[in-house]
C-alpha cells in the first residue's frame, strides 16, 4: 500500500478549534510510544503530564502514579495520579490512540464536537491534546460489558443518555455522513496488500465487485424507503424516515460508564461522533451487544429492543409510547443495523493493514459481512411488509 501519509497534526487541530471557539485546552508535542509495557511509558507519560500542566512541572516523578484503565482494540486509556503540593490528590485521564488510526478516523471533527458534548454534559471535560492523544478529567465509574447492556435498568438509562446525545447541536455541516464514511473506507479497504502471506491469502477471497453491490443495494433501499415515507408521512414517526442527528457512531459497552453507587451513567470516546441517521446510531449499538466475538444470539430481541425505544422515545413517560411508533422505530433500526455491519467489516479490512494491535481484524471482516448477508433478505423483507401495511393504511 506504501507508505501512510499522515492526515491529523495535532497543532494544526489546535488552531484549527481555536478557530471555532475552543480554547479550553492545553497542547503539546509529546508523543508516547503505545508499543512499550507500562512500567517503560510511565517516565514518558509523567513527562507529557509534566509539560500539558506547567503546575506539575517541578514535582518529583514519584509524585505520579499511571496505571491502566481500559484498553480496546484502537485506544488505551491510562489514569495518572498526582500527588499537588497543596495536597491534594488529582487524577486525569491520557487516552493514547492506537497507531494509524488517524487514518480511519476525522480527529478535528472530534476535538470541536467534544467541547459541545462536554458542556452538555457527555464524556470527560478535555483538558489537552499532544502528538497522539489528549488529556481529560477522570471520571470514576467503571466500563460496561456486553451483558451490561441487557440489564433493563442500564438499557432504559443508555437509551434515556442516547436521546439527549441526539438533541446535541454541533457546528459544521448537518449531512449524514454514513455513505461517505463507507464509501472511504471501501476506497481505503480495496486496495490493499499484505506482507504476510496468510493474510494475503485470506484478503484475496473477498470479492469487492460483490461487496460493492451490496453497499449500492442498500444504499438505495434505505435511500429510496426514506424518501418515501419523508413524502406520504406527516409526522417523522414514520419508517426509516430516520431524522439525522449527531450520533455517537460506536455505542459499544466500552464506551459506556456507569457508577453503580451514585448510579450515575456516562457515554464516552466520540472518534467517531458525526452527523448520522438516528435509526444507525440505534442499530449500530444494538450490534454492540454482540461483543468482539461477533455472538449474534445475544443481539436484543423484540421485547428488549421495545423496552430500549419507548425510553428513547419518550424518556418521561414511556409507557405512553404508542405502539405504532415503536413498529416503526423497530423496522427502522432494524434496516440501518445492515449498514453498520458493512461500515464496521470494512473498517477491520483497514485495521488489518494499519494496526499492530494484535486482534484478528480479517476475521472480525467475515464475521461482520456474513452477519450482514445473513440478515439481509429478513431486513428487506420486514421493511417492504411494513411498507405495504402503511400503504394499505
Amino acid at each position: 500500500m506504501g507508505g501512510v501519509k499522515k492526515i491529523w497534526n495535532e497543532m494544526e487541530v489546535a488552531a484549527e478549534a481555536r478557530q471555532n471557539g475552543i480554547t479550553e485546552f492545553l497542547t503539546s508535542n509529546v508523543t508516547v510510544d503505545t508499543s512499550l509495557s507500562l512500567p517503560h511509558m510511565t517516565p514518558r507519560v509523567i513527562e507529557l503530564c509534566k509539560d500539558l500542566f506547567k503546575k506539575w512541572s517541578k514535582l518529583d516523578d514519584s509524585w505520579f502514579s499511571v496505571e491502566r484503565v481500559s484498553g480496546g482494540i484502537t485506544n488505551l486509556l491510562l489514569k495518572v495520579s498526582v500527588k499537588e503540593e497543596n495536597g491534594n490528590d488529582v487524577s486525569v485521564t491520557v487516552r493514547l490512540y492506537g497507531p494509524n488510526t488517524d487514518y480511519v478516523i476525522n480527529r478535528e471533527r472530534e476535538l470541536q464536537a467534544i467541547k459541545y458534548l462536554s458542556v452538555a454534559g457527555f464524556g470527560a471535560k478535555l483538558l489537552g491534546v499532544f502528538g497522539n492523544g489528549m488529556v481529560q478529567s477522570f471520571i470514576n465509574a467503571r466500563t460496561l460489558i456486553p451483558s451490561d447492556m441487557r440489564n433493563p435498568k442500564l438499557a432504559a438509562e443508555i437509551a434515556k443518555q442516547l436521546h439527549r446525545f441526539h438533541q446535541v447541536e454541533i457546528p459544521g455541516s448537518k449531512e449524514p455522513q454514513l455513505w461517505n464514511e463507507i464509501s472511504k473506507f471501501f476506497e481505503k479497504a480495496s486496495a490493499l496488500e499484505f506482507d504476510d502471506i496468510e493474510k494475503q491469502r485470506m484478503y484475496e477471497t473477498i470479492s469487492f465487485e460483490e461487496v460493492q453491490k451490496e453497499v449500492v443495494e442498500l444504499k438505495t433501499f434505505i435511500l429510496f424507503m426514506r424518501n418515501y415515507f419523508l413524502i406520504i408521512e406527516q409526522e417523522l414517526t414514520g419508517l426509516l424516515n430516520s431524522p439525522v442527528v449527531f450520533a455517537h457512531n460506536d455505542l459499544l459497552s466500552g464506551n459506556i460508564m456507569v457508577n453503580d453507587e451514585k448510579e450515575e451513567l456516562y457515554l464516552i470516546d466520540f472518534e467517531y461522533g458525526s452527523y448520522n441517521y438516528r435509526g444507525y446510531d440505534i442499530g449500530n449499538h444494538f450490534s454492540e451487544y454482540a461483543g468482539y466475538d461477533c455472538d449474534y444470539s445475544l443481539y436484543p430481541n423484540t421485547d428488549e429492543q421495545y423496552h430500549f425505544f419507548r425510553h428513547y422515545l419518550r424518556p418521561d413517560k414511556p409507557d405512553e409510547v404508542s405502539d405504532k411508533d415503536l413498529e416503526a422505530l423497530y423496522v427502522e433500526t432494524d434496516t440501518f443495523m445492515l449498514a453498520s455491519h458493512i461500515f464496521w467489516a470494512l473498517w477491520a479490512l483497514i485495521q488489518a493493514k494499519m494496526s499492530p494491535i494484535d486482534f484478528d481484524y480479517l476475521g472480525y471482516f467475515f464475521l461482520r459481512y456474513n452477519e450482514y448477508k445473513r440478515q439481509k433478505e429478513r431486513c428487506f423483507l420486514l421493511a417492504q411488509s411494513y411498507l405495504s401495511k402503511s400503504n394499505s393504511r
